[in-house]
């Protein structure tokens, strides 16, 4: 019974320590990029790295928010980010739907096969996508990268919408209908509630596909019309890389991401409780 104690103890500390060392392995990146923006050149580019013990700064964020034109990169982030992500779903939810309930042979090979489109290398698509836009005439256009990353994320969002969608009982709309709903009714009232969850995930996907992706924003953007990661890139100079400023320009980047992620992850628990109450 000792020896079964002890060798128990053993395994629960072996647990945690392998925990431990993978959060750290996970998290000193991050720790990197949020001590380099606090850091000047001379610390920077010294070559023994000071990674605790230094005085931080607060000069790289003051450049960017003065000089390195960091309000205009963060609006056209948040426009590009939320309007691609809202007509992600609004599009790739009425497809699943379609797809859920229209009976049909290869309905399944459909629906999977719309994966096959979202392994494609957004740089392979950049150099075509910005011929066509230059021959029209539309380049420098958010609505135009809106349109791309709208497009590039709704084979996942209809791939994953569908299997949420198939898992709520057709009962819910034919009972929904006898009682007089439109098939809107139906889909905004009864089943979007349930597909809180589903629409967490593929948002949380969407918008941070939107809100890093670089090489179509670099192509299809103007001075006035960059996104952040474009504009962090801009730090990239003849002279040198400005890591401090760039760290710095990344630690405000990740910022929004992990707010949106923290509460959808929130609607995530939320919508998968209610859908298991109505259900």
């Amino acid at each position: 019974m000792i020896g079964q104690a002890i060798g128990g103890r053993q395994a629960v500390i072996m647990h945690y320590a392998s925990l431990a060392v993978l959060a750290l392995i996970t998290l000193m990146p991050i720790w990197v990029m949020v001590s380099t923006g606090f850091k000047n050149d001379v610390l920077v580019q010294q070559k023994e790295p000071v990674w605790f013990f230094f005085v931080p700064t607060l000069g790289n964020y003051e450049y960017i928010m003065t000089r390195g034109n960091f309000d205009v990169y963060l609006w056209n982030s948040i426009i590009v980010g939320t309007l691609s992500t809202f007509f992600t779903l609004l599009f790739g939810g009425f497809c699943a739907y379609a797809l859920a309930r229209t009976e049909f042979r290869g309905r399944v090979l459909v629906a999977n096969s719309t994966l096959l489109v979202r392994m494609v290398p957004p740089a392979v698509l950049a150099v075509p996508a910005f011929a066509m836009v230059v021959n029209f005439g539309l380049n420098n256009d958010l609505a135009v990268l809106t349109f791309f990353y709208t497009a590039l994320n709704l084979p996942f969002a209809i791939w994953l919408l569908f299997g949420f969608f198939k898992q709520i009982p057709v009962e819910l709309e034919e009972a929904a209908i006898i009682d007089g709903a439109t098939p809107l009714q139906v889909y905004f009232r009864v089943l979007l509630p349930l597909m809180k969850s589903g629409y967490a995930v593929a948002g949380i996907f969407t918008f941070r596909i939107a809100w890093n992706e670089f090489i179509l924003a670099l192509l299809l953007t103007g001075r006035k019309t960059r996104t952040l990661p474009v504009g962090a890139s801009g730090f990239i100079t003849d002279t040198g890389v400005e890591w401090g400023r760039i760290m710095a320009m990344g630690t405000l980047i990740v910022i929004p991401p992990l707010i949106f992620t923290f509460f959808a992850a929130r609607q995530i628990i939320a919508g998968m409780t209610a859908g298991a109450v109505k259900g």
